[in-house]
């Protein structure tokens, strides 16, 4: 069992494969994250091994092999971020990782030459980078919240969960209050009322599966619900004991989600469209 992780992003290809079909052909990239833990018995340790900021080496690079895996046409990813395979990727069991590569390598030197010479946008390296490109403005988004004062950074996640629907959300700011930062009230379908508090981590590196047992145990009695917010990211342990059986379920996010969530929101993030202008030269020779 591997303690770092040292599977480079082409060794993820057939781990990815046979993640999705053991899912059935399709699944979320938790799942098949998931899966690809179980399919190379990888240790707690390789698993929460940081890449950089909040994401883990082991999210990143399956983040390439799912992409190298839709150009090579075996996988297929829909706008809610669930990937399935192709009718191709159902009958492929394995892949020899440098044909894929080869192939993609192609792909990329053909798009550049067409782009040089029509001067037009290569939409496919776009679309395949995309995911992986994301990490990059997530990462400095998240670098800045790191940058703010620890009460700045509270009042942040009040502004977050007021924004998502939250009423009443305050601020506590008391100390030894078991992690509990702040509390509000969610309705749902304006009728139910959930009472919510929150722990608002300013963390660089993982959250433990401790800190959310010492949170549970904050809360009970005085929440419905838990939500804890985190510039870092959480360990496994961590995710699968906020799920654990029996005990109160808490909500996670991690620096990723909290910086989609403000991308999302327009909260400190401005969006830049640029324009394209295509000229139509048949239109002129057709006056």
């Amino acid at each position: 069992m591997d303690i770092h992780f040292n599977y480079k992003y082409d060794d993820l290809f057939n781990p990815t494969l046979k993640a999705i079909k053991n899912l059935g052909g399709s699944g979320a990239v938790s799942e098949i994250e998931e899966q690809v833990i179980e399919i190379l018995q990888l240790s707690e340790e390789a698993v929460n091994e940081i890449h950089r900021e909040s994401t883990t080496k082991l999210t990143y690079r399956l983040a390439w092999a799912r992409n190298y895996l839709k150009r090579y046409d075996l996988l297929e990813n829909s706008s809610r971020g669930i990937w399935a395979l192709t009718k191709k990727g159902q009958k492929t069991e394995s892949v020899d990782k440098e044909k894929v590569k080869r192939l993609v390598a192609m792909q990329d030197k053909a798009k550049r030459i067409i782009k040089k010479q029509k001067d037009i946008a290569s939409s496919n390296i776009e679309e395949t980078t995309r995911e992986t490109e994301e990490f990059n403005w997530q990462n400095k988004l998240i670098e800045t919240m790191k940058g703010i004062k620890p009460d700045q950074f509270e009042r942040l996640c009040q502004r977050l969960l007021r924004e998502l629907g939250f009423v009443n959300v305050e601020v506590t700011g008391k100390t030894n209050d078991g992690g509990i930062d702040g509390k509000g009230i969610i309705k749902l379908g304006g009728v139910l009322s959930y009472h919510v508090v929150f722990q608002a981590k300013r963390y660089q590196d993982s959250v433990s599966a401790s800190v959310i047992r010492d949170f549970r145990g904050a809360m009970v009695g005085r929440a419905d619900k838990g939500l804890i917010l985190t510039t870092g990211s959480f360990t496994r342990e961590a995710k699968k004991e906020a799920i654990r059986d029996g005990a109160t379920p808490i909500d996670l996010m991690d620096g990723n989600e909290f910086a989609e969530r403000l991308k999302e929101l327009n909260l400190g993030v401005s969006i830049e469209m640029v324009e394209q202008v295509n000229i139509k030269s048949d239109w002129f020779m057709n006056l």
